[in-house]
């Protein structure tokens, strides 16, 4: 089962670029998807074997990993089908001032498309340090492409700033790699694996020096491809001028990639009883992440540099539940899922909002209400979510991760935490509502794209996170105790 996982997207890539019909292209696009969540949560029902001698290992970490990207890709999928319909007749394109467009080829793009699905899917997939280096990599050759899908020179200056930081990146996480088999290194030992289970098994030699410099440079290194700040310097030009789904994947799947290696560190710390340390850090940067995302919200004019700053508010939350750890760390794996449905949900309701305003400004879109009824109303649910109002399931989880973080005694980074929440919920306020208040400005002409293709994926999303915040299944409590289990204890 796993390597199917791995296959299905790689075939249908290998399919999409051989077929030259567009409707068969994106056909075999949502059909992977559809197969590929299909197994995904088949698994949950009978965990799969590992495969290619234990290179492929499914845990109940990676799986809800793996289960939040394969949603998500779902939803993209379905909501690629109308947008490339639309590139191709010329009657959609993500305006960019100053810009000549040309469209790149569909073809080339949905293959990257599923090449990055099957990338994404190595990271969850395996618990071999190694492997997941080489997926984090792979995701991002795969999608640099998709950045650059439009051709123009703010997309190149974003794809090639994308490309240089995460490959600096990149090398640093590799660096770390490279460190940790030096602090595991055992004369003795007839393996030297980076499997998470076997460098558990000589966890007695580790020497804590060169463990805790292999998790600084794992900490920076992936922590630049999931946006810590103030490693985060790719993210909001990479994200405002992808496509609005490719933008959807880079925040509610990409970052969640690079978020899983730094916990594949983390547990190895907590296996060599260093978590302290690695804790430290992580509440460090989690804090500084959450502050700056704040700055720069406030007064925010662009509303898909806007949800990219939210992206490195809601990554900064995410590495201060594992850094206070304990319960808040249920809050954490529940705040994961919740980030990548809404924010998945957000990104594709802005395509819409794109496709006819032709501007990015939030001071330029105006009367949203009055000119796509339903975008508006998913506009203004998806911001009440992100904000972690009740009843959506961030309220829940960000009320979890508080909670948890009171009662272990951390009541001044709750302050903190909470200070930031409030800026960011104000920042976000003010410019998201006045888009959807007030008349249609005159200059803006043509119908509101709100087809089945455009709503219906977001829509859904958006149920899904409101379910989230009214009731929890005991099936998706037991997966999430699983996950938070993992994490805490190391294995």
């Amino acid at each position: 089962m796993l390597l199917l996982l791995l296959l299905i997207p790689l075939a249908s890539a290998a399919l999409a670029l051989a077929i030259a019909a567009d409707t068969p292209r994106r056909l075999i696009l949502t059909l992977a998807a559809a197969a590929h969540l299909a197994l995904t949560v088949a698994a949950f029902a009978a965990p799969p074997a590992a495969a290619l001698g234990g290179l492929l290992d499914l845990d109940p970490l990676g799986h809800l990993f793996l289960a939040a990207t394969s949603l998500l890709f779902l939803a993209a999928s379905v909501y690629a089908v109308g947008y490339l319909r639309a590139e191709g007749k010329g009657q959609r394109r993500d305006f960019q001032e100053g810009a000549a467009f040309s469209n790149a080829p569909e073809r080339i793009f949905t293959a990257c498309l599923l090449v990055f699905l099957a990338a994404m899917t190595l990271v969850a997939c395996t618990r071999n340090l190694g492997a997941l280096w080489v997926g984090v990599e792979g995701t991002t050759l795969a999608s640099a492409p998709l950045i650059y899908f439009h051709r123009h020179r703010r997309s190149l200056e974003a794809t090639w700033k994308y490309l240089l930081i995460c490959s600096v990146g990149i090398a640093l996480a590799l660096l770390g790699n490279i460190l940790l088999s030096v602090a595991f290194y055992d004369p003795a030992a007839a393996s030297t694996s980076m499997n998470l289970t076997d460098l558990a098994a000589r966890a007695h030699v580790a020497q804590a020096p060169w463990l805790k410099a292999a998790f600084i440079c794992i900490l920076v290194g992936y922590g630049v491809k999931m946006g810590l700040a103030p490693m985060h310097n790719w993210l909001p030009d990479a994200h405002s001028q992808s496509p609005s789904l490719v933008s959807a994947l880079l925040s509610g799947a990409l970052l969640n990639c690079a978020f899983l290696g730094i916990l594949r560190a983390h547990q190895i710390c907590v296996l060599t009883g260093l978590e302290a340390f690695s804790q430290e850090l992580l509440t460090i940067f989690g804090l500084i992440s959450m502050a700056t995302a704040a700055a720069f919200i406030v007064g925010q004019g662009d509303y898909k540099r806007l949800l990219a700053y939210s992206s490195v508010e809601h990554m900064g939350l995410l590495a201060l539940s594992v850094g206070v750890g304990g319960g808040a760390v249920f809050g954490g794996m529940l705040h994961l899922l919740g980030h990548s449905l809404t924010k998945g949900m957000l990104f594709l309701v802005s395509g819409n909002i794109l496709a006819l305003y032709r501007t990015r400004s939030c001071h330029d879109t105006r009367g949203m209400a009055r000119a796509m009824p339903i975008t508006a109303a998913l506009w203004t649910a998806g911001f009440l979510a992100i904000a972690g109002s009740p009843p959506f399931g961030l309220f829940v989880s960000e009320f979890s991760v508080l909670s948890a973080m009171i009662r272990q005694g951390h009541t001044a980074i709750a302050c903190a935490t909470l200070t930031s929440l409030a800026v960011i919920f104000v920042g976000m306020s003010v410019p998201v509502l006045r888009m959807v208040q007030g008349p249609r400005p005159p200059a803006v002409t043509g119908e509101a794209r709100e087809d089945f293709f455009a709503v219906a994926p977001p829509l859904a999303l958006c149920a899904l996170v409101l379910m989230l915040g009214l009731y929890l299944p005991e099936s998706l409590i037991v997966i999430l105790t699983r996950a938070a289990g993992v994490v805490v204890k190391g294995l």
